[in-house]
Formats: structure tokens, sequence, C-alpha cells
């Protein structure tokens, strides 16, 4: 983590699920892990109740995805002294990288579905 006025940071403001906020700012080197580890020994103080256990189940979503702890800052090409906006939910596990958010139950009806033609489909779902 690093000081607000370097032109080599990356400014993030945090949203969680109740709609609180809180600006941060990190290096581009900082991953996904790195930032929950920061912001759960930094917790906010108007966010007493949202509090979580522990860093490993803080999960950053940007663009509507959630981001792998070994994601850093840089490869998502974020602009350097500029705001970025990611959503911070507690979650114990993350879907798997290709589902896209959907669940394995999701994507493998999905598949199916993909491959099945005229009679084959289902029906019912």
């Amino acid at each position: 983590m690093t000081s607000q006025r370097d032109p080599d940071t990356v400014n993030l403001r945090l949203i969680l699920v109740s709609g609180k906020t809180q600006d941060f700012t990190f290096s581009p080197n900082d991953s996904a892990t790195d930032i929950a580890r920061h912001v759960f020994e930094n917790w906010p103080a108007g966010w007493e109740e949202e509090s979580v256990s522990s860093p490993s189940i803080l999960r950053l979503i940007f663009q509507g995805r959630f981001l792998h702890g070994n994601v850093t800052l840089g490869a998502l090409k974020l602009p350097p002294g500029r705001t970025t906006v990611m959503h911070l939910v507690a979650r114990e596990t993350l879907p798997e990288p290709n589902s896209h958010g959907k669940t394995r139950a999701q994507q493998l009806l999905e598949d199916c579905c993909q491959v099945a033609t005229g009679s084959n489909l289902p029906d019912t779902l």
C-alpha cells in the first residue's frame, strides 16, 4: 500500500453491499489478496456492522466479475492516479474462473443445452 500523492498509485473506492463506501490507495503491484488483507487490517470505523472474521473471505468484484487472489491491479490496467470503483463482499468461495458468476449446476445445464438440439432439450429445467 502506498501514499495517496504518488502518481503511480491506484485509488480504489470500495463499496459494501450495504452501500457504504471507503477510498483506499494501492500500488499497481498489489493483488486482490493484498487488498483484502489491507482492508481487513484497516477496517473503516463506519463499517463495524459489516466486519468479518478473516481477510480470506473478502472478495473484490470489478466490472461484474470476482477477482481471484493473485490478480494484481496492474494486470487490470487500471488508470494510475484515478479512482476505480469495486465492490467488496464477504464470500467463502469463488465461482469457477470461466463460469462468469454462474453456479456449477447452471454452467453444466447451459453446456448441455448448447449441445442439445430440437427434441433433445429437457422438458423441464
